[in-house]
């Protein structure tokens, strides 16, 4: 019996062993350790924020560029997946990165678009430019979901700082979107509605100047003004696969677009109800490298210093063209919107 026994534990073992080996192998590799996990001490209330930094070997000695990456909306910095892309990028070119907490989910009144996370934002790019050289006119910001809500907020609070933004599947207007989250409306949860009462401490109509203040179509105009290199991206049944509708995209271009470029209500009511671009509206430009079959250009918007993709897909962006449109910004200099002969890209998911 008791070799029965013993024969059958070392069966056991072996199995789990076994499978422990294969979820191994089958694991992605972790993009980046905790070694990499710095603490920032906020210039607002003094607290330390957990934020991730990386830089070059030879960012000692001489200049690079720095990528801030955002996390999502429900998510906080534990969510390392969101500033991996980033962070590879970073390492790919030698560029430094951070990537801040900004408070975490944004169901807490310091989160949110709040002046705490806005100002933990700017800690991280000073943090990492106290610790290694930065080139202070290629500094860039890349978001999606809240990160893109985030993105733009920061375009236009701080637009001194950014060299060029990209942000995908943003949520602009947070009030208007309190509204949209209340629908019985397919991809559309009604639990941000609540994130957004528990961080403003009230509803809409109770807590305008709230709503307001963390709403990036309140500040875009700043951005504008000081001529920030600006690229928005969403797919188009984003609203109905996700919880976005591309209005709020299409009503930050707007507000970036010189007037006569910018699409009518009407048409942009049309697109979020039917999930359809009219013809008149339809992309027929040049081939995009970064965008194929699977994600093709439904519209593009290209006005001032702003560019809006809207492309076949949902809640999602497209990372790749957003860093390869980063990658040819100086600050101070018109935007460049120049196509590369190359480049390969596709939709990124994103929930939470």
């Amino acid at each position: 019996m008791k070799r029965i026994l013993l024969a059958v534990f070392g069966a056991a073992v072996l199995t789990l062993d076994l499978q422990a080996a294969k979820a191994q192998k089958t694991k992605k590799p972790e993009p980046f350790g905790d070694d990499l996990l710095v603490q920032v001490k906020s210039t607002l209330d003094g607290t330390l924020q957990p934020c991730w930094f990386w830089a070059p070997e030879k960012a000692k000695t001489e200049t690079v560029p720095l990528i801030v990456g955002l996390h999502t909306w429900s998510a906080d910095y534990t969510y390392k997946s969101h500033y991996a892309t980033a962070l590879n990028y970073a390492k790919g070119h030698d560029w430094a990165m951070v990537g801040p907490n900004f408070r975490g989910a944004n169901r807490t009144p310091p989160a949110c678009g709040a002046d705490a996370a806005v100002q933990d934002i700017v800690d991280a790019v000073n943090y990492a430019k106290g610790k290694v050289k930065i080139d202070a006119a290629r500094v860039y910001i890349i978001g999606g979901s809240g990160g893109g809500h985030m993105t733009l907020l920061m375009a236009g609070r701080h637009p001194e700082i950014w060299a060029g933004c990209a942000a995908f599947c943003p949520i602009t207007d947070v009030a208007r979107w309190h509204a949209d989250s209340l629908l019985d409306h397919p991809g559309r949860g009604k639990g941000y509605a609540k994130m957004l009462e528990q961080a403003c401490g009230g509803t809409p109509a109770e807590k305008p100047e709230e709503y307001r203040h963390r709403s990036p179509l309140t500040w875009i105009e700043n951005a504008k003004k000081a001529g920030v290199p600006i690229y928005i991206v969403t797919g188009i049944h984003d609203g109905w696969k996700g919880s976005v509708p591309v209005g709020h995209s299409f009503r930050a271009f707007n507000a970036l677009a010189d007037e006569k470029d910018r699409v009518p209500e009407e048409a942009i009511k049309t697109i979020e109800e039917t999930q359809t671009v009219p013809d008149a509206l339809a992309y027929k430009g040049p081939k995009d490298p970064f965008y194929g079959a699977k994600n093709r250009i439904h519209f593009r918007g290209t006005s001032a210093n702003v560019r809006f993709t809207l492309f076949e897909g949902g809640h999602g962006g497209n990372y790749p063209a957003g860093l390869d449109f980063l990658s040819r910004q100086v600050k101070g200099k018109p935007a460049d919107f120049t196509l590369p002969t190359k480049g390969k890209g596709g939709e990124e998911k994103l929930g939470k």
